[in-house]
């Protein structure tokens, strides 16, 4: 009997299996594999640090990082590049670095940089299924190594300023989107019929591009004018995950995205304030301890007190 597998990834929402493009990669390619995953959803009883998930745990073996856990399952018995021509699985490579180069800087940007996506949507969403104290700092790490994953990859001369950078990384990621439109065509899959490990990566970044709701929707826009990218993403929602993790179906999806809305404002208010409340704790003026004063007896009165003290 194999061991058992358990994919620890981050929740769903806005009609997902989960919001977060890597946890999506490995949970699309197990469905495509047919791999027996026991899913984890981290929610606010969560006892993390550093929010590096997915992570697979077997009886054996801890793999995070989509990538190793992907050879992982392969290693498994568990492949969905079984019938990929040699050629294939090169371009699936090939595939798979264009959109780490091209198409990832831009969806963390619009995720974690954009700030009213990161202030209305993407804060109070992950704040809410992390437990406090840590809600109010993981968030704005996450934030902050997004950044710095952008500005290593695109923050290079001639683009010194994150404006610049901005424009260019938009620029490369509506020509990735454009290039898996064309690669894709009238294709159910980027192979054929049968999805495969470059299927479960375009879902992965897609997905939660084209579903979640935000305010700046420059990326966004241009995906859902891609009639073929936006259909393929239906299609493996459709027949994959036709429930969310909790069990809800896409036609009761409406009234939780409403009440989740509801519950990321509330969030990100007590947030905001618990954070003003420390700015203005650190900013008072600090005054010393009071030394209260030692009353010291006279020998008659200690000794009158120690017979007090000692009287029933």
């Amino acid at each position: 009997m194999a061991a058992p597998l358990e994919l620890s990834c981050w929740g769903g929402g806005w009609g997902l299996p989960s919001v977060h493009s890597e946890s999506l990669v490995v949970m699309a390619y197990a469905k495509f594999c047919g791999a027996p995953l026991k899913v984890n959803v981290i929610d606010n009883t969560w006892r993390g640090s550093r929010g590096d998930v997915p992570i697979l745990t077997t009886e054996d073996n801890m793999v995070s990082q989509p990538a190793k856990i992907l050879n992982f399952l392969r290693k498994q018995k568990y492949n969905a590049d079984y019938e990929l021509s040699a050629k294939q699985g090169a371009d699936t490579l090939a595939y798979i670095a264009l959109l780490e180069e091209k198409l990832l800087p831009a969806v963390l940007h619009t995720f974690w940089v954009e700030s009213d996506n990161y202030f209305t949507v993407t804060k109070p969403w992950f704040a809410s299924q992390i437990p406090f104290p840590l809600s109010l700092i993981l968030p704005g790490r996450m934030s902050k190594g997004a950044l710095n994953r952008i500005l290593l990859t695109r923050g290079q001369p001639p683009l010194y300023h994150l404006r610049e950078v901005e424009a260019q990384i938009y620029r490369d990621g509506k020509e990735c989107l454009n290039l898996l439109s064309n690669r894709l065509g009238t294709s159910q899959f980027f192979f054929g019929d049968t999805p495969s490990t470059l299927d479960a990566y375009v879902f992965g970044f897609l997905a939660p591009l084209y579903k979640v709701r935000f305010p700046k929707v420059q990326l966004q826009e241009h995906l859902k004018q891609l009639s073929n990218l936006c259909r393929f993403c239906d299609d493996i929602l459709s027949s994959y995950f036709r429930l969310s993790l909790g069990g809800i179906s896409p036609a009761g999806q409406e009234t939780v995205d409403a009440n989740l809305q509801k519950l990321t404002q509330l969030v990100n208010k007590e947030s905001n304030l618990i954070e003003k409340m420390d700015d203005n704790l650190r900013q008072s003026p600090q005054l010393p301890p009071r030394k209260l004063p030692t009353l010291k007896l006279t020998p008659a009165e200690e000794e009158n007190n120690s017979f007090q003290r000692l009287s029933p």
